[in-house]
């Protein structure tokens, strides 16, 4: 059964139904039993269920790409994590709950301006191609963006409306007026404003959400083609950047892709009014990564103007650099999707390890490093276990390990304890993953015995009650020490 097939949404399978066509209501008798006695017909809820999306890392090209270079952007294991729960047919309200940001926001869903988003010019359909945010659209959301976050610091506010705002111009354009009471419950184990996707993975997940709730999509599952399985995957990413712009304005589109479809793309944007070249990676291994959070602010257009204006002043010295980084990322391309590649290797490793080291000594070359980072690639040197570069716009932010293989516990426990002393936050994570992912119903098996018999559903307090990023891994998180959790699925569209 498909995940939003329509008779597991209407519940079907729920004690208040039968095969042969006699209905049941909470074991009260037959529906025309219940007629008789003149009560309204509640309509059964969807279970509680959830949807992930993956944050990113640029592996190779970081501001070359900006300068009409290719770069090459890979998934990550920290995840978002939006649990949605239908509320009860009397409830006409829909609410946001993202306690990572201080964000708990309820609109009534009929005081929403559907008059404007229903209307024949403005109303979209699920398989629409939207490229650009309507300014009307825009304005009528204003006052119901104006009331979010009205007792928070300038910044926290900034966060919490551009996440409202996503929101409801995806909720307006792909629902309608009937659509049932709902709350959506987000929790993430990505950095915010790191560089590493976090918006991007937000937005993938309300997309999938909507798209789901609608019945707008089938899957994922096991056989199903990939033809089909790509359609969907487009369809999600669609809405996800949608959403994104109303975040960020004038995105690239790369952060939301990775975070639909996973693994790895080749990423390449020459012409700025149009939509850039995204070839996917089907074939990236997943590596072993070690992510870094320098917990240095660092401001990505400042960094991005600081190249501009070196190659204005060099422009001839700059350009072989970005050239360089080009062909670099070229070469990366090459060797991962290679039929010899073998990511268990330690060779295989060394090549990819090695090219990381030469793409973060062009961009040290360009200025965009920091003392911060350049730490953490000594510490990482002197124990010999990983190749390390920046990842990002640089000048602060994070950077990344490719680890050797067979690296000894104590030397990872000594790096450990040195980047703790130092107040680094460190990340243990898997590079080239799964993209989007979906657990319905709300029900995990996590080897434990109370969850042996159906297994353990998470319901809402459970969710908000989990301590920190291992709390929510420990809970929901998609991969468990044996792999993929029971109960997450997957849209699979490589070919393999």
């Amino acid at each position: 059964m498909s995940v939003t097939d329509p008779d597991m949404l209407n519940g079907a399978a729920d004690a208040r139904g039968s095969s042969n066509g006699t209905s049941y209501v909470n074991g009260n008798g037959p529906l025309s039993h219940r007629l008789k006695m003149d009560r309204k017909q509640s309509s059964p809820m969807a279970p509680p269920f959830m949807v992930s999306a993956p944050g990113k890392v640029i592996v190779f090209g970081e501001h070359s790409v900006v300068h009409g270079k290719t770069a090459i952007a890979a998934a990550i294991s920290l995840r978002s994590y939006l649990h949605v729960t239908t509320l009860s047919k009397s409830k006409r309200t829909v609410s946001l709950r993202f306690p990572d940001i201080d964000l708990i926001h309820t609109w009534n869903i009929d005081d929403l301006p559907w008059n404007v988003f229903q209307s024949p010019s403005k109303k979209k359909s699920y398989y629409s191609l939207v490229t650009e945010l309507d300014p009307e659209l825009v304005s009528v959301l204003q006052p119901h963006i104006d009331v979010v976050g009205t007792d928070q610091p300038d910044e926290t506010r900034k966060v919490q409306r551009n996440s409202a705002f996503a929101f409801l111009y995806l909720f307006l354009s792909l629902a309608s007026p009937a659509f049932p009471g709902c709350l959506y419950t987000l929790r993430s184990t990505i950095p915010v404003s790191a560089g590493l996707g976090s918006s991007a993975s937000v937005s993938v997940c309300l997309s999938v959400a909507l798209l789901i709730q609608l019945r707008t999509l089938s899957g994922p599952h096991p056989d199903q083609p990939h033809e089909e399985a790509r359609l969907q995957v487009e369809r999600i990413n669609r809405w996800a950047f949608v959403a994104e712009m109303c975040i960020h304005g004038n995105p690239s589109g790369v952060d939301n892709t990775v975070a639909t479809q996973g693994k790895a793309v080749v990423f390449r944007r020459t012409d700025y009014t149009g939509p850039p070249s995204v070839r996917p990676l089907w074939d990236f291994p997943e590596l072993s990564l070690l992510l870094v959070d320098t917990r240095q602010p660092k401001s990505t257009e400042h960094e991005v103007a600081k190249v501009a204006k070196l190659k204005d002043t060099h422009p001839k010295l700059v350009g072989t650099i970005l050239d360089a980084m080009d062909k670099l990322t070229g070469s990366a391309a090459e060797l991962i999707e290679h039929e010899d590649f073998d990511e268990e290797e330690e060779e295989s490793l060394r090549r990819v390890g090695e090219l990381m080291t030469i793409n973060h000594g062009l961009l040290v070359s360009l200025g965009v490093s920091h003392p911060r980072l350049e730490r953490v690639r000594e510490l990482v040197d002197h124990q010999g276990i990983g190749w390390t570069k920046l990842t990002g716009a640089g000048g602060g932010g994070c950077s990344i390990t490719l680890m050797r293989p067979g690296v000894s516990k104590e030397k990872l426990r000594k790096l450990e304890q040195q980047l703790e002393d130092e107040n680094y936050q460190r990340f243990e994570t898997i590079l080239g993953g799964d993209g989007v992912g979906v657990l319905w119903p709300a029900v995990l098996k996590n080897g434990t015995e109370e969850d042996q018999e159906g297994g353990m559903e998470i319901d809402v307090e459970k969710f908000l009650n989990a301590e920190g990023t291992k709390g929510v891994e420990s809970l929901v998180g998609v991969h468990g020490d044996g792999g993929e959790r029971e109960g997450w699925k997957f849209w699979r569209v490589e070919n393999r």
